[in-house]
């Protein structure tokens, strides 16, 4: 008996371990732009297929969803953080920047959102410090006399802004993002991501 003809997928070429760096860093962009279009039970086949690698590649970088997750957002954190370190950023700047990975990146809300997770697995501890970089990071560019220099203001305010950031695309997120941060008197300067 014969098989049904399937059409062959093609397969990515490999260009070995010289690759590998490009592979990773295209892995974590792609898996950004499939948890934002799909969320974050998308199936890594969807990943490697937008990265253009093959799923052993992905397998290779990342053994579990849990890792792809947590290294889309670890690329975030050091986007906030290398934007908050650049000379002549202001606080705008680095919650244009913040507020760009909010809108991309369905992860990203997940961990600004840790603080009322429950259980205490390793994934929320990391989660937690990942929260706590950001807040680091923003607080480097935050005036002593700012309204959100509070204690626990600036934390409370990007958790409700990463709360209003919904939406079929991302220009919708954006508009409710800006919408958000605007009711809450915090100017942000252009949504972009951090390219150093």
């Amino acid at each position: 008996m014969t098989q049904p003809h399937m059409p062959a997928e093609r397969r990515p070429a490999n260009h070995g371990p010289k690759a590998a760096a490009r592979n990773r860093d295209a892995l974590i962009v792609a898996a950004r732009e499939i948890y934002a279009a799909h969320g974050l039970d998308a199936p890594l086949s969807a990943i490697a297929r937008r990265a253009g690698v093959g799923q052993g590649v992905l397998y290779r970088h990342f053994p579990d969803r849990a890792s792809v997750a947590i290294a889309v957002l670890e690329e975030n954190v050091r986007q906030v953080e290398q934007a908050a370190a650049t000379e002549g950023f202001a606080l705008t700047d680095v919650l244009g920047v913040l507020t760009w990975h909010l809108t991309e990146s369905a992860a990203f809300l997940g961990l600004l959102h840790a603080h009322g997770a429950a259980g205490h697995s390793d994934a929320l501890a990391h989660a937690l410090a990942l929260s706590g970089r950001v807040e680091c990071a923003l607080r480097q560019r935050l005036p002593e006399e700012h309204r959100l220099s509070a204690a626990n203001d600036l934390m409370l305010a990007v958790a409700m802004v990463s709360g209003a950031v919904s939406g079929p695309t991302r220009e919708v997120r954006e508009h409710r993002a800006a919408a958000a941060w605007r009711l809450l008197g915090v100017p942000v300067g252009p949504v972009r991501p951090f390219k150093g």
